[in-house]
């Protein structure tokens, strides 16, 4: 259990520094926080994975000099929801539609709730960053979580168990 936190504790730091690498948006939270995220939750589980996707979101727009409001919990909170669907289908070997979901999921309709609030001009000024930032975020933990797993199988952390 204390290598899994471990390990929870790592990729929270890499969300740290993920979240201060940011993607050229109108908003300048949109970063490379959450390829942690999708690597916890391909790893460790949908509840690790979430953890690191809620801290690395608000951390990133805390870095961006922004309010930790209630939109920016409500970004969390989908943010976690994303990563959880996420780590149901790519657990289950449905590898290709997890990226797939995650990415159209975060680029198209976690943003939808702005549409009401802060109008059309908003949400479609964010959708191509959201898209672009996704689909790197994607990218590396794509590349990243299989080899790690690899790396970890050898008794580190057992796959089937979730924080």
């Amino acid at each position: 259990m204390s290598k899994k936190i471990t390990l929870l504790a790592l990729l929270i730091a890499l969300s740290v520094i993920g979240a201060a690498i940011k993607v050229p948006a109108i908003i300048g939270s949109v970063a490379f926080d959450v390829f942690p995220a999708l690597i916890a939750a391909g790893i460790l589980g949908g509840t690790a994975g979430a953890i690191v996707a809620v801290l690395g979101h608000l951390l990133s727009a805390l870095l961006a000099g922004m309010p930790l409001g209630v939109l920016h919990g409500m970004i969390a909170v989908e943010m976690a929801l994303l990563v959880v669907v996420f780590s149901f289908f790519y657990q289950k070997g449905k590898v290709w539609f997890a990226a797939i979901l995650f990415v159209v999921g975060n680029s198209f309709f976690a943003p939808l709730p702005f549409l009401f609030i802060l109008g059309n001009a908003f949400y479609f000024a964010m959708i191509p960053s959201l898209l672009i930032g996704s689909t790197l975020n994607m990218g590396i933990a794509w590349g990243l979580a299989p080899r790690l797993a690899g790396i970890l199988s050898s008794g580190f952390v057992n796959r089937k168990e979730s924080i």
